[in-house]
């Protein structure tokens, strides 16, 4: 039979036979608690399915994960968190941790000592023990464009990132271009590949066979970027067109062409994602993929609060859509 009633610290202990004191610790996240014991009362928590208490004192801030502080696209997220929380009378504060898909080993036992009203993190998942941790604190947790796909029920948000390749690679097809090719970024990373899928499904429904070297699996850096254009522009058929899995490995591309006295878009046309800052900037004017990113960063935040006063809100999966951006580096192939 399902339990009705809130479990309390002292049926924990109880159950532990640790101290109230030592429960307090490791709910606070103390470092004078052995490993041992650590793991007895979190793992008690976690069956038990405590919850901390509301306290009727609001914490400060938001924490925000990422695992490097990645230039515009990075500032653009922070920057929507930021006002966001500011209108709810919350500060934000930054943690530069782990990889793409999970947080620092480290970054658990420092938030939990710092107690956060709640955390924000860029592509990264929580580990599930960490997952219980977080929970057992009262600590609400959402994430942008996760890299993986997150778990049922795990809060994120995302944007159309399959609608977004489709978009970009069917203007090139418009345009006249067949020989198109696409640098989407990591393997691994969820939004690489349903960029790539888009990328698929736009050459496939016009029936235009895709060879093998056209695809190129990048790091989301221009160097990156860089060096994949400029194998593709070194084959005996280079393409006419590339498509990059976002606008710093474009801005790459337009390097490499410059490079080889290769035109942009007279002889190949270039598109981006992310319409950051740069994509207007760059020499010509990048055509690409506006991806919402402080309405991603807003719509986070909103998310996370809501989890604050309904910790199994409907909604846990936000989804906005994307834009094609149409400017200077991308015209009907050269005949």
């Amino acid at each position: 039979m399902a339990r009705t009633q809130r479990v309390t610290l002292k049926e924990i202990a109880a159950q532990t036979g640790v101290s109230l004191t030592t429960i307090s610790k490791v709910l606070n996240g103390a470092a004078d608690v052995s490993s041992a014991t650590r793991a007895l009362v979190e793992e008690q928590l976690r069956m038990s399915g405590y919850r901390r208490r509301k306290s009727k004192e609001r914490r400060e801030y938001i924490e925000v994960v990422l695992h490097e502080l990645d230039g515009d696209w990075a500032l653009a997220v922070i920057e929507g968190v930021r006002e966001s929380a500011a209108e709810v009378g919350l500060a934000i504060s930054l943690s530069v941790s782990g990889d793409r898909r999970t947080p620092g080993p480290e970054w658990l036992d420092a938030v939990v000592r710092r107690g956060p009203t709640g955390i924000i993190l860029l592509f990264a998942d929580v580990p599930p023990q960490g997952r219980a941790t977080l929970k057992a604190r009262g600590i609400p947790f959402v994430i942008i464009d996760p890299a993986g796909d997150p778990a049922p029920g795990i809060p994120s948000v995302g944007s159309a990132n399959w609608s977004g390749g489709l978009a970009a690679t069917r203007h090139l097809l418009e345009l006249g271009h067949r020989r198109i090719a696409a640098i989407t970024g990591p393997e691994e990373v969820m939004s690489s590949l349903a960029r790539l899928d888009g990328y698929r499904a736009a050459m496939t429904s016009a029936g235009v066979a895709i060879e093998p070297e056209w695809i190129r699996y990048g790091d989301f850096q221009r160097e990156g970027g860089e060096r994949h254009a400029s194998e593709l522009l070194s084959l005996a058929d280079p393409p006419t067109a590339i498509f990059a899995g976002n606008d710093l490995q474009a801005l790459g591309v337009l390097y490499a062409a410059q490079a080889r006295g290769i035109a942009v878009p007279g002889e190949l046309s270039v598109v981006g994602y992310d319409d950051l800052a740069i994509a207007e900037l760059a020499s010509p004017r990048l055509t690409t993929v506006h991806q919402p990113l402080r309405e991603m960063a807003e719509q986070a935040t909103k998310l996370l609060l809501q989890l604050l006063d309904e910790p199994r809100p409907e909604v846990t999966r936000v989804e906005l859509a994307t834009s094609l951006v149409v400017r200077d580096s991308t015209a009907a192939p050269a005949r």
